[in-house]
Formats: C-alpha cells, structure tokens, sequence
C-alpha cells in the first residue's frame, strides 16, 4: 500500500485498513455472506458512511489492496530504466504479486473468494479494468508503438498470467511459462522492438 504523506491522510489511511482488516476477519470467522456492511462497521467502530466514502461496496472490502496491484503493473511500465524492455518489466512485477497472493496466508482470502459467485464476478470486473488500466500506460509509452490492439491484448495476457499462475501447481514456473507466450505475441505485433525484449 502506498505510504501516505500527510497527517490527515495518514489517519484516512489507517481507517481504511482498520475497517478492511475488521470485514476479512469477520468473512473468514463467519462466512462471506453471513456478514454484512452494518457488522462490519460496527466491529471497526465506524459509521456505515464512513465504511462507504473508503469502499464501494462489500466485495471491495475483500479487494481492498486492488488499486495498488493496479498501480504497481502501471509502475511496471511508466517507471522501468529508459532502455528496459516491457515484457520482462512486466513479468518480474507479475512474479512478485504471485509471489504475494500464493503465500499460505493467503490461501483462505481465495477459497472464500472461489465459494462466492458475487466475490468472482467483482473479481473478473476489476481485472478487466486493471487491463485497461495497463494497456493505456503501455499505449503512452513513447518508446513504444503498438497499436490499441496490441496493448490491450499483451495487458490482458498479463493480467491473466497472474490470475493462471496463481492457481498452477508451481505458480513461479507458469509465470514464465505464460510469459515466454506473452513475449512472443508482443514481438509479433511489435516488430520494431523484436529482440529487445528478449
């Protein structure tokens, strides 16, 4: 999670935390669905308001760390050395979010989310969007010129290279299983950086 600078958002911060630690707790105690927004704001002992102005809705409460996932594939691209190639940018971000959620700690977040239809509905819609999210950096890019095809399609593949690896027997390896395909398609449809990405 980013690091807040300031006081009053360090304390928005720390209210956000408290309130999604409070809700998964209270998920896995509990079930997802016999838990809801009032429980949750009660047992972080905030009012449903303030629940509502730091998450959208109750599946969010379960996603609470998605727009830093978002934010560290865009990173991945905007913020990688002037002459370092995109696909392995991409796949060592990847790694290190696998990495993360394949942790036995993690284990127990994933069966309540694979148990629940709304949880996995939520969780494809904000794929789609961090893929969108991610083709638009890789489309700015000036060191780059694929087409809005070409970025869509390598940022979907590598949003769901996370979601294949993080499922596989051996995640690490199907991340570079999956990125080796990834690297292919990307030389492909962008000729011009053939090799460099290599």
């Amino acid at each position: 999670m980013t690091v807040p600078s300031g006081r009053r958002e360090r304390k928005k911060a720390a209210t956000r935390q408290k309130i999604a630690d409070t809700a998964l707790r209270l998920f896995l105690e509990r079930g997802y669905d016999a838990v809801g927004i009032r429980d949750v704001a009660a047992e972080a002992d905030v009012a449903v308001t303030t629940l509502f102005s730091h998450f959208a809705s109750k599946e969010a409460l379960v996603f609470e760390q998605g727009d830093d996932f978002e934010q560290r594939l865009t990173q991945a691209v905007t913020g990688r050395a002037p002459h370092e190639p995109l696909i392995p940018a991409l796949r060592r971000e990847i790694h290190g979010l696998v990495r993360h959620c394949t942790a036995d700690s993690a284990a127990p977040i994933w069966s309540m989310i694979e148990e629940s239809p709304a949880l996995r509905e939520y969780e494809e819609s904000m794929r789609l969007r961090h893929a969108e999210t991610l083709a638009t950096a890789i489309a700015a890019d000036p060191g780059l010129s694929p087409t809005t095809t070409a970025c869509r399609t390598i940022a979907r593949f590598a949003i769901d290279a996370y979601s294949l690896a993080r499922g596989a027997d051996d995640p690490e390896a199907a991340v570079d299983e999956i990125f080796r395909m990834i690297e292919a398609a990307w030389e492909v449809s962008c000729p011009s950086v053939r090799g460099a990405d290599a």
